[in-house]
């Protein structure tokens, strides 16, 4: 579902900065992070229009999530294009739940997305494929006191269900990833995504060879 079908489902989205993220987590005990589109942004130095922000936590530290914004923001659950509030003694999220969309109350826009991803032991996986992991320390960098997901990690999760921005940001990566990015992005690709479009472009900047797709 697009962002425009989102928008007439379920109400708009205020305009959100990873300078708004980190001035509501001042205070909250645990690790989070900016992940989609502004962390290729903070990466690239390229802009481009947003329809959202997407903080990051790990999935296990959803209490400590609530009780941060408890009486500050509403958290809603959404799980498999289901949306419902989570209040008081909500049971634990299910396992297929992968964001948490925060807003100050019904009359008002949303306002961050907030992406669970699976961490046990400081060791991040890729929900898509159990086999690619990665020390949480290594899938983020820091850029002026705000810790954001490294670009390879990003462009692996926009994947499934390529979007002409998704393709914007890989080919405003590309140039500005190292070898070795480029390497475990195409090594994860070709586990996860077997065939996917962007695998060749990689070996070929990996390789040195001239790609059809390959900047200039």
């Amino acid at each position: 579902m697009d962002h425009d079908e989102l928008v007439r489902l379920y109400g708009p989205w205020a305009p959100r900065t990873p300078d708004d993220v980190a001035r509501l987590m001042t205070g909250y005990p645990g690790r989070w992070w900016i992940a989609g589109g502004w962390a290729i942004e903070a990466f690239t130095g390229v802009h481009r229009p947003h329809g959202d922000i997407d903080p990051s936590i790990p999935r296990t530290d959803v209490p400590a999530l609530r009780q941060h914004l408890d009486r500050v923001l509403d958290v809603w659950a959404a799980d498999r294009g289901s949306l419902h509030p989570l209040a008081g003694d909500e049971p634990s999220l299910s396992a297929t739940c992968g964001n948490l969309w925060l807003r100050p109350s019904g009359s008002e826009p949303w306002e961050y997305d907030v992406i669970l991803m699976d961490v046990a032991d400081d060791t991040w996986t890729y929900k898509r494929d159990a086999r690619i992991t990665l020390p949480i320390a290594e899938i983020l960098w820091e850029r002026d006191g705000i810790e954001y997901l490294r670009p390879e990690v990003q462009l692996l999760h926009k994947v499934p269900g390529l979007r002409p921005q998704d393709q914007l940001d890989f080919d405003a990566c590309l140039p500005l990833l190292s070898t070795l990015a480029r390497q475990w992005l195409r090594d994860a690709l070709a586990m996860a995504h077997p065939g996917h479009l962007w695998t060749q472009t990689l070996a070929d900047m990996v390789t040195g060879r001239p790609g059809q797709n390959q900047p200039g």
